[in-house]
């Protein structure tokens, strides 16, 4: 494994981060494949199954010292059937991060990520509460995730004034979804900001096991529609051809994918989720892989018009009442 820092702060992750979104249930030999691959950074969030992925990871972490570790838990998603129970207001992300620490079975949390944009709160009222929460060590620094470069350049100024160490922000990343590329990167590499790169194998679809018109048993798109959409049977085509290059590396079609992204010099760690332990161990294997010229060049070409780089396509929920 191979450790980057976070953006400009002191804080050094793996460049594998493993997310415990949907394996979460079945996760404890994946969790000790990452924990035996070098992982440090494991990323999970109050909302998801009702906090059980939270507990889930802190049992299959019980065993591992605690300050080796990297815990990032976020908020944003609601988590209760209230008024309050979502979003990014200062009751919210108080009361959630108490939730998440009596879950996650610890003092602290290394990474407090706001997982959305919230056009309802005030940004200072959100940055207060933050400061608070880092005052009194319950937090150590915080990111945010899916979040417009205009919004991180309204966000930065008053994180700093409120003494808030903003340093990480979590965009969907891959060889298909480059949509952070024109704006977001760039206003991060200017504010210190390291990103986590999240979804880098697009729902599975960029490791080459969907075939046109097959729906494999126990895969991504059989348990999440989200892949639904990228099941194109000409991007599925297209995705295929990478095989060649993959193989010329000496890669699988998932290594070739996080590897890519890491190759992308803000990047500091991708956040990648697998169903089994042989997954875990094949992911870690694309840490400190640099690809050539050449590879970029090939993988661009055949992925063609296929790529998104529209930087409207980061989204945030609107407000509601």
């Amino acid at each position: 494994m191979e450790y980057r820092r976070l953006g400009a702060s002191g804080l050094s992750v793996s460049e594998i981060s493993y997310g415990n979104w949907l394996t979460h249930q079945d996760g404890a030999e994946c969790v000790q494949a990452a924990l035996e691959a070098g992982v440090t950074t494991f990323h999970t969030a109050a909302a998801w199954d009702g906090g059980a992925a939270e507990e889930n990871l802190a049992a299959a972490l019980s065993h591992a010292r605690r300050d080796d570790l990297v815990l990032c838990t976020g908020v944003f998603w609601p988590e209760g059937p209230g008024v309050n129970d979502a979003g990014l207001s200062r009751k919210h992300l108080v009361t959630s991060l108490h939730g998440s620490l009596r879950r996650l079975r610890t003092d602290y949390i290394d990474v407090y990520q706001l997982l959305r944009f919230d056009y309802r709160t005030p940004l200072e009222e959100t940055f207060l509460a933050l400061s608070d929460l880092v005052r009194q060590g319950k937090i150590l620094y915080a990111g945010t995730a899916e979040w417009t470069a205009e919004q991180l350049l309204e966000a930065r100024p008053i994180a700093e004034r409120h003494g808030v160490p903003l340093i990480a922000n979590q965009p969907h990343y891959s060889m298909l979804w480059r949509v952070a590329e024109a704006q977001v990167m760039p206003v991060c590499e200017r504010s210190g900001i390291g990103q986590f790169a999240s979804v880098p194998l697009a729902q599975g679809v960029l490791t080459g096991k969907y075939r046109p018109g097959e729906i494999p048993p126990g895969s991504r798109a059989a348990k999440a529609v989200e892949a639904r959409p990228l099941l194109l049977p000409d991007l599925l085509e297209r995705v295929g051809m990478l095989r060649g290059v993959a193989d010329e590396a000496g890669l699988t079609m998932a290594q070739l994918a996080l590897a890519w992204t890491l190759q992308h010099n803000t990047v500091a760690s991708v956040v990648t989720g697998a169903s089994t332990a042989a997954q875990v161990t094949e992911n870690a294997k694309a840490a400190g892989v640099v690809l050539d010229l050449d590879a970029l060049t090939r993988i661009d070409h055949l992925l063609g018009s296929f790529v998104q780089t529209d930087p409207r396509l980061t989204w945030s929920p609107p407000a509601t009442t």
